[in-house]
């Protein structure tokens, strides 16, 4: 056989390989969200963070008359409160959505690979040909579908409202907020994904994933001048965008790169877990 016909032997060997990679990969990716579906995740979820930024707006521009309503005050009682501008309001949004909003994804995917490893079918899966990196990553694709999906629509829906009850806000400041809090949720889907392939118990990992979720977010904010690079640092800076007083893009930067770096690692990690734990058992 001539150098040129081995070359193409190899290639031809090469593709046919990532193809078939690729196809499982995809057919993962299709039964994650096949298993949303299922589990009505794709439903609720979004309605969840739909609710929250519908909220944030509307029970900002009705506090008056709720207050005035509540009876608890005295007779005579004048209420002036102030009204926030739009940016304020959206900043708020995305403050509900590092609550409430996290709480509820790391509750609908604490189990996402630790409660398939109690019931098996983790380990039925990985006895076909696919790889620890291709389950890990079919996963989180999915965990990152439901996520944006659900912020995104959360997120408009409280702008929307907010142009409509209070004032409105330039859309490009809306996107680059909801690009940069999306990556910190993605951060923090990433961690309970790590975190649910280590532990064994689907709710140490949840409680596991909120507190540090909560501690980088905390440790970014208390100590801005050393953790501005941080992906803990990423909420603070979408709320500055979505205000429109961005004050230190350079730190923005780093704080986006080791994000990207940080869900690698991960990824990663978790893969390595993964196979480790499937050798063990």
């Amino acid at each position: 056989m001539n150098d040129s016909a081995k070359t193409l032997n190899v290639h031809g060997r090469f593709e046919g390989r990532a193809t078939t990679g690729w196809v499982r990969y995809v057919v993962m990716v299709q039964k994650e969200v096949l298993e949303l579906a299922r589990s009505y995740k794709l439903l609720w979820v979004p309605l969840v963070f739909i609710l929250l930024g519908m909220m944030q707006p509307v029970s900002t521009y009705y506090m008056p008359v709720i207050l005035e309503r509540a009876g608890s005050l005295p007779e005579g009682t004048v209420i002036d409160i102030p009204m926030p501008q739009g940016a304020e309001v959206l900043a708020q949004t995305l403050q509900q959505f590092g609550t409430l909003g996290v709480l509820v994804l790391v509750l609908a995917f604490m189990g996402t690979v630790s409660g398939e490893r109690m019931s098996g079918v983790a380990a039925i899966i990985m006895v076909k040909p696919i790889s620890p990196l291709a389950y890990i990553g079919s996963k989180w694709t999915a965990m990152l579908l439901l996520t944006w999906g659900s912020l995104t629509a959360g997120y408009l829906g409280s702008w929307y409202y907010t142009g409509l009850l209070i004032g409105e806000v330039p859309l490009i400041d809306v996107c680059r907020s909801l690009f940069v809090y999306g990556l910190w949720l993605s951060m923090v889907m990433v961690i309970a994904l790590l975190l649910s392939t280590w532990l064994r118990s689907p709710a140490a990992a949840a409680f596991a994933t909120f507190g540090g979720a909560l501690v980088l977010t905390l440790l970014a904010h208390l100590f801005p001048a050393f953790l501005g690079w941080t992906p803990g640092s990423l909420s603070g800076y979408a709320y500055q965008l979505a205000a429109s007083s961005m004050e230190d893009s350079k730190m923005l930067g780093y704080a986006v790169a080791s994000t990207l770096v940080g869900a690698g690692v991960c990824i990663s990690l978790s893969a390595a877990l993964l196979s480790k734990s499937s050798t063990d058992e």
